[in-house]
């Protein structure tokens, strides 16, 4: 019993910490072009000239 008197608080802590990250990296902007970084891997356009 003396146990979940300490886990609980630590759970809560750990669950603020992961919503508090949600919450700032929603606000960053890291959600807003979620299909852009998909087509720049396979975009073939290079457009640096061949070395050598």
């Amino acid at each position: 019993m003396s146990n979940l008197v300490l886990l609980i608080p630590i759970a809560l802590f750990l669950g603020g910490l992961g919503l508090f990250a949600f919450l700032w990296s929603l606000k960053s902007g890291q959600y807003d072009d979620l299909d852009g970084a998909a087509w720049r891997v396979l975009d073939d356009d290079d457009d640096r000239p061949a070395a050598g």
